[in-house]
Formats: structure tokens, sequence, C-alpha cells
């Protein structure tokens, strides 16, 4: 009994198989239920981001803050409009800062200032009362790499991201961060 044709049929089989579950899998995990890919639209994981503290002594990762929601805001000491909306950021954080969510371990904000000068993104943050600890830069103004990765271009420009670092709103202004968070918070 000669078997090669038939183990020939059935490697042919087998690999098409194979192929059909490989296609099958790679367009079920990219439609619902699946990993986000990394990008800068509502449902995408948020890209990394890891830079130098105010202080330069400590890199801080956008991963780091994963659990929480974290607002990745995108502002600079020199813009008028940023500091404008600094109010309603501080607002936020001493409203969300505190409060228990659905899921996640509560809402922090990752500042990323697209200063050159040092001392006067630290004397802006000192002005407008910016009391969480994670502000970053690479002091490259429109060259900075973080507004690179998430084209950023125009400021301020702000990201919401869930404790999975998948991104749920953008562009957030006044209460619009308020109504963007509520549907996720337990409790005050």
């Amino acid at each position: 009994m000669n078997l090669s044709p038939l183990m020939n049929k059935t490697r042919i089989a087998l690999a098409s198989g194979v192929i059909l579950l490989a296609a099958f899998g790679f367009t079920a995990r990219n439609t619902e239920g699946g990993p986000a890919k990394d990008g800068t639209a509502i449902g995408d994981k948020a890209p990394e981001l890891a830079f130098y503290n105010v202080d330069s002594t400590k890199v801080i990762k956008l991963s780091s803050l994963k659990g929480q929601y974290v607002l990745i805001d995108f502002w600079a000491s020199w813009c008028g409009p940023c500091r404008r909306e600094n109010p309603n950021v501080v607002r936020a954080y001493e409203k969300y800062g505190k409060a228990k969510f659905k899921q996640g371990k509560g809402f922090t904000i990752y500042s990323v200032s697209l200063d050159k000068s040092r001392s006067a993104w630290k004397q802006a943050i000192e002005q407008d009362k910016l009391n969480w600890p994670n502000h970053v830069s690479d002091l490259r103004a429109w060259s900075a790499e973080g507004a690179r990765i998430y084209g950023v271009n125009s400021i301020p420009m702000n990201f919401l991201i869930d404790p999975e670092g998948i991104i749920v709103a953008k562009n957030l202004r006044g209460d619009q961060l308020d109504k963007a968070l509520d549907p996720f918070v337990k409790s005050f």
C-alpha cells in the first residue's frame, strides 16, 4: 500500500486548516473583543511615553500608571489657551483624584510639556497649581517625541485612557472631562 499520496493529501489538508485558523484568529483578534492596536484613535491602545520628570531625576513611563484612568495632557507654559484650560484640569484632578471607580484604581494626569525652558515649565506648574506628580518633557517644544508619537499639532490636546491603557476620549475641554469620567465613577 502506497501511503505517499494519502500523506500528501493529509499534509495539504492540515496546512489549509492551519492557514484558515490563522486567518480567522487574525480577523477575530482585530475586531470586537481582541487586543487593541497601538494608535491615537478612540479604542486604540495608547502608545507608550517615557520622559524625564521636571527635575530630570526620574523617567516616568505612561505604562507605570496602568490600572488608573489617566488624562494625557499636552500643554506648554507659553501656550495661552493651555494656561486658561489648566484651572479645569486642576479642578478635575481634585474632583476625580480621590473618587472610587467601577474599574481601576483612580484617576491621575500625565502632563507632557512642549516647553524648551525648564525654568518656565517649572514656574507654570507652580503658578497654575498643577499638583499631580506626573510632569514630563524632553524640552524639545514642537519637536518633542511625545507630540510626534501622538500626532499633536496644536495644544492644549489631551487623551483620556482607561485602566487598560485604551483611549476612551480625547480633546476634552471644560466640563467635557467630567462628562467623560462620570460614567466610570462608583462614588466620590
